[in-house]
């Protein structure tokens, strides 16, 4: 047995390494080829110019996102073709009358899937998150900046006696937001200060560090609530408007790092954890985490979809070749990959259209095409 596992996950793993590494060349090419139109422009503050070796080394930072995104499809492809060759070769014929039933065989291939969950998810959950933020902050120095919209990213946070509304308008290559707004509402949802600063740092101990920043207070004692135009007056005779410009002022908030991240970058180039915090505080202040919850579960299911595409290339195993046509069933693979990878993001976009559970849309198109596989392994393995 240890003969055949080492001649199916030899044949495989050098099968599955060409196929990911002819993508990541083709997308490696791609992403440099739109790259060059930023070439010999500078950010306009420190003058530095974007050079080849700029954008080499971004679109370098791009391949572990692309390998994550890529890796089932490379598993498919791989794998079918593998699984073809020896049944056109007649070895798998030798291989079943040695011993290898179709359980064993589909036990063989869910172990070297099991290896492909483990890397998917490791590149996707701790490389791929690191090198896509190494490469926004390198492409903003050059740039100047990375922002979403026009306005930024706003956030919310529940603190135990105020409300606050956070909008940052751009995070700086060195990791510092600048544009920073900060909304202080009392209980009543009257407004009670408000902190703007063109610069912030995330400081220790769970605050922000805001520079040059301009503080207005607005002090309405409880007590002026009368009615009519009497209460509106005495009102407006205790409320008193504080202004100060500070050079320093430092911002207790539980709202991290990697929150402002989350909000200003794609969310599916986040890790795992780092979804899961943002979720948590966004559902603690009451705020629609939909989209988030989606793209928590796809990053929890999309790594078991390498078990369900080893699933599908076992059947090929069990065809029967005419002549050398396994091209047409590479071919084959191929579109049932990219037909995997456009449901995997239809139906993201449809749970959260139409309000889904957020692991069901997330689920949905790996339960499909688990069910196919299954369909496919009992009609040509089992019942032939």
């Amino acid at each position: 047995m240890n003969t055949i596992r080492r001649l199916i996950y030899g044949e495989m793993l050098a099968s599955i390494a060409l196929v990911a590494l002819g993508f990541l060349a083709l997308f490696f090419f791609f992403d440099l080829v739109d790259e060059l139109q930023y070439l010999g422009k500078t950010n306009g503050i420190e003058g530095s110019i974007y050079l080849i070796r700029h954008a080499l080394l971004y679109v370098t930072l791009l391949i572990p996102n692309h390998l994550y995104e890529l890796l089932p499809i490379s598993v498919l492809i791989g794998s079918i073709f593998v699984m073809s060759r020896l049944a056109q070769s007649s070895e798998y014929t030798i291989l079943r009358t040695s011993g290898l039933g179709p359980w064993r065989a589909l036990k063989l291939l869910l172990w070297l899937g099991g290896f492909f969950v483990a890397l998917s998810f490791v590149v996707g959950d701790y490389i791929a998150p690191v090198s896509e933020r190494a490469a926004q902050l390198l492409k903003a120095r050059y740039q100047g900046r990375i922002t979403v919209g026009q306005t930024g990213a706003w956030l919310k946070e529940k603190q135990a006696q105020n409300n606050f509304v956070v909008n940052v308008k751009e995070l700086s290559p060195d990791n510092e937001m600048r544009g920073v707004q900060v909304y202080e509402f009392n209980s009543r949802g009257l407004i009670v200060s408000t902190t703007n600063a063109p610069a912030a740092a995330f400081s220790t101990g769970a605050s922000w560090l805001l520079r040059n920043a301009t503080r207005v207070e607005f002090d309405v004692p409880a007590g002026a609530t009368g009615t009519g135009a009497n209460g509106a007056n005495i009102a407006r005779q205790q409320a008193k408007v504080t202004r100060a410009t500070l050079e320093s002022f430092r911002w207790s908030t539980a709202i991290s790092a990697e929150m402002v991240s989350v909000a200003l970058l794609k969310p599916e180039r986040m890790a795992t954890l780092d979804l899961f915090n943002y979720i948590r505080h966004l559902e603690d202040n009451g705020q629609n985490a939909q989209r988030y919850e989606i793209e928590f579960w796809k990053k929890v299911f999309y790594p078991l979809s390498c078990l369900v595409m080893v699933m599908l290339a076992l059947p090929f195993a069990y065809l029967h070749f005419r002549s050398s046509g396994i091209t047409s069933y590479v071919f084959a693979g191929v579109m049932i990959g990219i037909s995997f990878f456009l449901l995997n993001n239809v139906f993201g976009y449809i749970g959260n259209l139409r309000n889904w559970q957020p692991w069901l849309a997330a689920a949905t198109p790996g339960l499909i095409y688990m069910a196919i596989s299954m369909g496919a392994f009992g009609w040509l393995v089992l019942r032939r």
